[in-house]
């Protein structure tokens, strides 16, 4: 982990175009490969970000991280006021609490909840940056990457991203996509999620706990 603190411009070139004047702020640069530019406020949420894979270029006056779809992002640093590294290991997860360990275990047997026609490759599927929920195939034989949570939230969207980009980079699991699972998930998980091409669906665990094999909505 990097924590570099410095007056800094940033520049995003993608989707959309974004620019951040000069001012302090925090960048983050993860051993993971990717990259958070944070202020001092906004709590969690950084003001711009990159998730891995991607390509950073570093050098005294900028760093440069750029991805294969051609996102662009140019960080201008102007003044350094701290530069900080530290190896913090391999981090043990996230422990599940009981009832997102429940509703796991109770989807292993029933597939269907989440999507018609589902077969598992793979409970905990592992990767380098932690293990997915659920790998699974499509009647389509498409791959399926499924991350389960008690309640849907933006952190856990983001989380997806990172799974799905980070398995498409395997031949053998590309192409596929993404299903976000919760008991109830937040609007605002929902419209990211849509706007990341990430089907939602809600699924109450009384519901799944009377239940066989009910077929929910998507959204």
């Amino acid at each position: 982990m990097r924590l570099l603190i410095a007056k800094c411009e940033v520049v995003y070139q993608g989707r959309l175009g974004a620019h951040l004047p000069p001012a302090i702020r925090l960048v983050l640069l993860k051993a993971d490969g990717s990259i958070a530019v944070h202020s001092d406020t906004k709590a969690y949420k950084p003001l711009n970000w990159m998730s891995p894979p991607c390509e950073i270029i570093e050098t005294e006056e900028k760093i440069t991280v750029t991805k294969a779809k051609g996102e662009r992002l140019d960080i201008t640093l102007h003044e350094v006021l701290s530069d900080y590294r530290i190896d913090m290991g391999e981090d043990p997860g996230l422990a599940k609490d009981g009832v997102e360990a429940e509703l796991q275990a109770l989807l292993r047997d029933r597939l269907n909840m989440m999507e018609d026609g589902l077969t598992l490759i793979r409970r905990e599927y592992p990767t380098d940056i932690g293990p997915v929920d659920f790998l699974c195939r499509d009647t389509a034989g498409e791959t399926v990457v499924i991350e389960v949570k008690r309640i849907g939230e933006i952190s856990g969207v983001e989380q997806l991203v990172r799974y799905r980009d980070r398995l498409s980079l395997d031949p053998l699991l590309a192409p596929l996509r993404a299903l976000y699972v919760a008991t109830k998930i937040k609007p605002q998980a929902k419209v990211l999620a849509e706007s990341q091409d990430i089907r939602c669906v809600e699924i109450p665990l009384e519901k799944l706990r009377e239940t066989e094999g009910t077929r929910l909505s998507l959204f």
